[in-house]
C-alpha cells in the first residue's frame, strides 16, 4: 500500500483525477484542519464551519475528474473564501458576522499569488483560441499595451478594424471566464 503522505499535492492531483480514494483521504487530512480554521476565524460557529469545508470536499470528489487545479491549497483556500461568502449573504447572522470582523481576514499572499497565476492560465489559454490575426491584435493591445492607432499603423490595417477586433476578442473572453468561474463559485 503506498504511503500517500509522503506525495506532494502535484503528485496528489493525477491520483485524485482518477479516482484514488487514498489521494482523496491525504488530501482531506492535509487540509481539513487548515480550511476549517480559515472558516472559523469568520464564522465562529461549529456547525457553519464543519458543514461549509464538509460541501467543499463532496464537491472536489464529485468534480475531481474534469478540474484543472495548478495549486491545491490555493484552490481550496479560495472555495473556502467563496463558500464562506455565500454563507454570510444568506446567513440570519449576518449583520453579527460581519460586525465581528469590520475588515475580514486578508487573503495571504500565497492566496492572491495562485489567483492571479489562474487568472493569467486561463487569459493565456483563451489567447491561444484565438486566430492568428485576433490573437497579434490582442497581445499587442492587452501585452504591450499598444494604442489601437499604433497596432493599426504596425499591421497596415484601419483603427476600426482593430477595434473590432479587440471588442470580439473581449466579449470570448468575458463569456469564456464567465463559464469557468461558474463552474468554480458553484462550489
Amino acid at each position: 500500500m503506498r504511503d500517500y503522505n509522503a506525495f506532494s499535492d502535484a503528485a496528489l492531483l493525477p491520483l485524485l483525477k482518477e479516482g484514488k480514494v487514498q489521494a482523496f483521504n491525504e488530501v482531506y487530512t492535509r487540509y481539513f484542519r487548515l480550511l476549517y480554521q480559515y472558516a472559523w476565524n469568520i464564522l465562529n460557529n461549529e456547525e457553519e464551519c464543519s458543514d461549509a469545508v464538509q460541501e467543499i470536499f463532496v464537491w472536489l470528489w464529485e468534480n475531481r475528474a474534469t478540474l484543472e487545479i495548478t495549486s491545491l491549497k490555493g484552490y481550496l483556500m479560495a472555495a473556502v473564501k467563496y463558500r464562506l461568502a455565500r454563507i454570510i449573504q444568506t446567513s440570519r447572522r449576518r449583520a453579527a458576522i460581519l460586525a465581528a470582523h469590520v475588515e475580514l481576514p486578508a487573503i495571504t499572499c500565497i492566496e492572491e499569488d495562485f489567483e492571479a497565476k489562474e487568472l493569467k492560465r486561463v487569459i493565456n489559454e483563451f489567447t491561444e483560441t484565438l486566430p492568428d490575426r485576433a490573437r497579434e491584435i490582442f497581445q499587442l493591445s492587452r501585452v504591450q499595451h499598444l494604442s489601437n492607432k499604433e497596432i493599426a499603423a504596425r499591421m497596415g490595417i484601419s483603427e476600426k478594424t482593430v477595434e473590432n477586433q479587440i471588442t470580439i476578442a473581449l466579449k470570448k473572453l468575458r463569456s469564456d471566464l464567465s463559464k469557468k468561474m461558474l463552474s468554480f463559485l458553484l462550489l
